[in-house]
């Protein structure tokens, strides 16, 4: 019996795709033993037992980014942390490590260089964090999820998935998503959402230019996010939700989709082969506009900057897109190129390889 040690967590950016790799551990094998490794903080210690699995408690240790206190703390912190994973891995009996970067990881690739036991890296962002690459350096095998992720030796496995999504009939759901948001099944939908808390530059941008793409034939359904100051027009044409907790039934209903680019929106897109114009999140170092960066070489999307994404941008860019079928037809065939449902099954691979099997 194989006792498997994920480790990850932090954001759903993490969680998500380890969850999707250990609920396709656990169903290829119910004997074996799939437990997580997270902190007490992350996103990680919720989701985690909600779906059954038992999580591993390791502290939360920051890399440190400037001298000071923290950093002189760190390396005694960072020891002790490794020494927490690798007493899970002797009291455990773990016989592979699988990490999806965070804080969890860092510790836990040392540990389990030094327990002598194989480990796994997944990287889901273009940019890979620190720990993914500090890790990839001694990992038995790597994996990334975007073609050109600067990270030793990986090859590309794709993003595993939630099963509502791999499994995604969209042409069989379309009805039921139309009737669930209040719109015509026989005419086309543009789909617009910026996250949980929806995104001001798209909310403004469509506040100004939505009656243009209306007037061009297609339904817009668009969540605005649980705070924001868009009025609705009350104009069957463009249906404004505050969240979409139906993101299977929105996929299913989206001809084309306006939208951030976080690594799992993008695998899910690609993957689902919707044509995509993406406005990069503003934020950090570029890494959304890096995540959607092949899916854009592939001609399988386009990019609008966030400081240029207005009603003007809309009307001038977007709407002659919606307009042009032979153009959305050439995204769809080119998501082929970027997108795939297997990304769970590639990266069991990449595990049964390390236990070499």
């Amino acid at each position: 019996m194989t006792t498997y040690l994920l480790a990850g967590g932090g954001t759903a950016g993490h969680v998500n795709p380890l969850l999707a790799v250990a609920d396709a551990l656990r169903a290829r094998d119910p004997e074996a033993t799939v437990l997580v490794l997270g902190t007490k903080e992350g996103l990680e210690a919720r989701l985690v037992p909600l779906r059954g699995y038992e999580l591993l408690i390791v502290d939360k240790v920051p890399f440190p980014r400037r001298p000071d206190v923290a950093a002189a703390r760190f390396p005694i912190a960072f020891s002790r942390a490794i020494a927490q994973v690798r007493r899970h891995i002797r009291e455990r009996g773990v016989d592979v490590l699988v990490g999806f970067g965070g804080y969890a990881s860092a510790p836990a690739y040392v540990a389990a260089r030094r327990a002598r036991i194989p480990y796994v890296v997944h990287e889901a962002n273009a940019k890979p964090g620190l720990a993914n690459i500090l890790g990839a350096r001694g990992a038995a095998a790597s994996g990334v999820a975007f073609d050109g992720t600067p990270l030793r030796g990986a090859e590309v496995v794709g993003m595993p998935l939630r099963p509502e999504i791999v499994s995604l009939d969209r042409a069989g759901l379309r009805a039921e998503a139309a009737a669930a948001f209040g719109l015509d099944p026989s005419k086309p939908v543009l789909l617009v959402f910026g996250g949980s808390l929806g995104a001001r530059r798209l909310n403004e941008a469509f506040g100004d230019a939505w009656r243009d793409v209306a007037e061009g034939g297609w339904q817009i359904l668009h969540a605005v996010g649980e705070r924001n100051d868009l009025a609705d027009p009350g104009d069957p044409r463009y249906r404004l939700v505050p969240y979409l907790d139906r993101m299977d039934l929105a996929f299913a209903l989206a001809d084309a989709i306006v939208c951030r680019s976080g690594a799992a929106t993008v695998s899910e897109i690609s993957a689902l082969g919707i044509p995509a114009v993406y406005v990069p999140y503003a934020v950090g170092n570029g890494e959304q506009a890096l995540n959607a960066a092949s899916a854009v070489r592939a001609g399988a999307a386009r990019l609008i900057p966030d400081a240029a994404f207005t009603g003007d941008r809309i009307r001038a860019e977007i709407v002659p897109l919606l307009g042009d079928p032979d153009a959305l037809e050439a995204m769809r065939s080119a998501t082929a190129e970027v997108g795939t449902r297997t990304g769970t099954e590639n990266v069991v691979a990449l595990i049964d390889r390390a236990l070499g099997r």
